[in-house]
């Protein structure tokens, strides 16, 4: 078979481990590495060292990222490929250690590497992951509070559209204080909920026990962090291109 890099390197990646194998001519070489910080940039001193012309290494979880991102910004040309497309390649030896493997399909242009987003797409796309799974992790929590507030025959959902609005919210924070005066309650209603005001009353006559005013009291305040995330003003200290 034709050989497409006459240096390259194969990395068998794990949790705390990297096994590095670099093809040089007819020379191996085979290393470990830790994965802390200080041993990922003395691997990539020693490719830089032997003129490594490419890197492949397995989609193996996130463990990947970490070593990818110092190769890209060494401008070390890298493959992340897929596991799968790795054992389906024909000719392997039980007795080859994985990186050797990975390095010796690199030499000889078999592996196809996966689509990997520049840097600041990568981080975008894991701030944006992230807020969309406190997004469903709020709604969750607002579908529990309902349940609780079901339980205790409140019925403020079938009167207020948004029950985590401001007018609602004091109204909640006063049931978990145990305030039973429904008409102080009510009274918090703001803006169009005024007109509301005897519906709320009737909504808010309730059997809360004490479980349920601890439950609702440990939602509201696990709510309150992430609408801080969700809602405050984007820093202009991050601003992403692409």
């Amino acid at each position: 078979m034709n050989v497409i890099y006459e240096r390259c390197c194969g990395m068998d990646v794990h949790k705390n481990t990297i096994v590095a194998c670099v093809l040089s001519g007819n020379k191996k070489e085979i290393r470990s590495f830790s994965t802390m910080t200080a041993s990922l940039l003395s691997l990539i001193d020693w490719l830089k060292s032997v003129g490594c012309q490419c890197v492949a290494m397995e989609a193996t979880g996130s463990y990947w990222k970490p070593i990818y991102n110092l190769l890209e910004m060494e401008e070390i040309p890298a493959l992340v490929v897929n596991a799968q497309h790795i054992k389906a390649v024909p000719g392997r030896k039980t007795d080859v250690k994985d990186s050797e493997w990975i390095a010796d399909l690199l030499r000889h242009g078999l592996l196809n590497g996966s689509f990997i987003p520049k840097r600041d797409q990568r981080e975008l796309k894991e701030l944006v992951r992230y807020r969309r799974n406190i997004v469903q992790e709020r709604a969750r929590e607002l579908n529990r509070i309902q349940k609780v507030l079901e339980g205790a025959n409140i019925k403020l959902a079938s009167v207020i559209s948004e029950i985590d609005g401001k007018s609602s919210r004091q109204m909640l924070d006063m049931l978990v204080s145990g305030c039973d005066d429904v008409q102080a309650m009510a009274d918090k209603a703001l803006r169009q909920m005024c007109k509301k005001i005897p519906q709320i009353e009737e909504a808010l006559h309730d059997f809360m026990g004490d479980h349920q005013r601890l439950m609702l009291r440990l939602m509201l305040n696990h709510l309150l962090e992430p609408s801080i995330f969700l809602f405050s003003e984007p820093s202009n200290t991050h601003k992403f291109s692409g």
